[in-house]
């Protein structure tokens, strides 16, 4: 590991949005398809090397809502490498205390699918190691519909009183806050941009954009992110404890009134 990073100061949940895949294999001459089966190989790497650091929680942004739309031999070759890595990763993953999980709206995957991931997400639940979730047609916006939805059902029914309604309760009836909110999230591919991902939970996530293409991405441009994560201030809204602002004294309301209007 060339790159430093304190091993004391890990984010607890790592976010991938694993961008560039297509264009990985378009500037190879091949088909889209081709640049997916090389980056399957990235996530296997990138899922190691997070549990040897200690994460707690790794989601990855493995097929969008949006991503129907793609040419059906597209998502077809999607679909077929999502069950062979359930399938070939399923021992290490027990072995290594992974449990795994998954977000979105799963039941739009296709029945060869759900055959081994169902069976999986059960057989690894109690497992403590880290949880790998991914994010299968999954959206931000999409999930927060369907949370409203079910917040509002729960009113409907007398369940739940409107007034209840706050972040907390959002936050227990989102799937994806299951693995608490996103410390540090990275997207691949050059693209600045977090296309309808975890909406809620990385609301004060900090971003990482690596110009490297999902297939380039190697274990150590992980350490590189979790390194540039170090290095921030995280504030959530707040003075920075080390700012001049936070040492001095509260001003006094004439102090106030001079700033405002100076």
């Amino acid at each position: 590991m060339s790159t430093l990073i304190d091993l004391r100061r890990i984010p607890a949940h790592v976010a991938i949005i694993m961008d560039g895949n297509g264009r990985w294999a378009q500037h190879r001459g091949a088909l889209r398809p081709t640049g997916h089966r090389e980056g399957s190989q990235t996530v296997r790497q990138i899922v190691r090397a997070s549990r040897r650091l200690g994460l707690r929680a790794l989601t990855l942004y493995a097929f969008s809502e949006q991503n129907w739309q793609r040419p059906s031999f597209e998502v077809d070759a999607l679909m077929e490498l999502l069950r062979e890595f359930l399938v070939t990763e399923r021992e290490e993953i027990l072995e290594n205390g992974i449990r795994l999980t998954s977000i979105g709206r799963t039941e739009r995957l296709p029945s060869r699918v759900l055959e081994v991931l169902r069976p999986l997400e059960a057989e690894s639940a109690n497992n403590t190691g880290m949880t790998l979730c991914l994010a299968l047609s999954y959206g931000g916006r999409e999930e927060l519909a369907d949370t409203m939805r079910a917040l509002a059902a729960q009113v409907a029914r007398g369940e739940l009183a409107p007034s209840s309604v706050d972040e907390s309760s959002i936050d227990h009836a989102m799937p994806s806050m299951a693995q608490g909110t996103v410390d540090l999230l990275i997207r691949t591919g050059g693209e600045q941009r977090i296309s309808n991902f975890l909406l809620w939970n990385a609301a004060y996530a900090e971003l990482v954009f690596s110009e490297r293409l999902w297939p380039e991405f190697e274990v150590e441009d992980l350490y590189d992110a979790i390194a540039e994560y170090q290095g921030r201030d995280r504030r959530f809204g707040k003075v920075s404890a080390l700012s001049p602002d936070a040492l001095a004294p509260d001003p006094t309301p004439s102090e106030l009134a001079t700033a405002v209007h100076a």
